[in-house]
């Protein structure tokens, strides 16, 4: 990577962190924006701990068994070991999704209603997108400093390497779609929409916030970025209890997952 485009991509990560860090200040921090807080307009998840139990077990059902119907298949295909393993996650992300879907098509329409509001959704997506940035660099560099303290080196994502090594300009646009759509979609869904709408009004509030992100950070299976993830998925889950709208958050989550990977392009080493 040229060093002149290298200085370009890091004084324009720069901007946007203080862009984010100007929004956090006036829409959260700021004495103005605590003496005028927007009340939650998320409706409640009416049911039992049974509905619950089976939205999560079709969601788990989903990406367990959509992946291992998709893993033999994929052996077939010419698409060497990158594609073969991106054929899985994408099976794996669909599956989730479907089982999702499928429960709240079947079994809880009237529980969980998912308002998207894509055209409403967009601004309070881009911005809470950039208010996630300097918590998640703050945070990031933290747990890298704690990981150094207790001798634990971090290692590189899998996903890095997977992005930097594929040619395949089909495969590599395959990945991008997957990484910046079908996830934000699927994973908003489970994780903001089941799993923090279901908490909400039956835990302690930071409970609520934080179980969710656990088990989103926890998907991700990289300890060097388990805390960063966890402080944006209480981002996502504010985000979506004050809009009301999950198209929120899918947006918020898009627009990182491209950021992430827009910075593997350009500097893998830092990633």
């Amino acid at each position: 990577m040229p060093a002149s485009t290298l200085v370009f991509a890091n004084g324009l990560e720069l901007a946007l962190v203080f862009v984010g860090c100007v929004l956090l200040w006036r829409h959260a921090l700021s004495p103005a924006a605590r003496a005028t807080r927007v009340a939650p307009t998320l409706p409640t998840w009416e049911g039992a701990l049974s509905d619950f139990m089976l939205f999560f077990w079709l969601v788990i059902a989903g990406g367990v068994v959509l992946p291992l119907i998709a893993q033999p298949l994929a052996r077939l295909t010419p698409l060497g070991e990158t594609g073969r393993i991106m054929v899985v996650n994408a099976a794996f992300q669909l599956g989730m999704l479907g089982g999702a879907l499928g429960y709240t098509r079947t079994f809880g329409r009237h529980q969980v209603r998912l308002p998207l509001g894509l055209r409403t959704s967009l601004l309070p997506g881009v911005t809470t997108f950039l208010v996630s940035l300097p918590l998640v660099v703050l945070v990031g560099l933290a747990w890298l400093g704690v990981m150094k303290l207790i001798g634990l080196p971090p290692d590189r994502q899998d996903l890095v390497r997977i992005f930097t090594e594929t040619k395949s300009p089909a495969l590599l646009t395959f990945m991008i779609v997957l990484a910046t759509v079908l996830a934000p979609v699927t994973e908003e869904l489970v994780f903001r929409a089941g799993m923090f709408r279901f908490a909400r009004t039956r835990l302690p509030r930071w409970a609520a916030l934080l179980l969710p992100a656990c088990f989103f950070a926890a998907l991700h299976n990289h300890f060097a970025t388990f805390a960063p993830l966890v402080v944006l998925g209480i981002v996502f889950s504010l985000a979506y209890e004050r809009t009301g709208s999950i198209a929120t958050s899918m947006i918020a989550h898009g627009l990182f997952n491209a950021y992430s990977v827009l910075r593997i392009f350009i500097n893998p080493d830092a990633t």
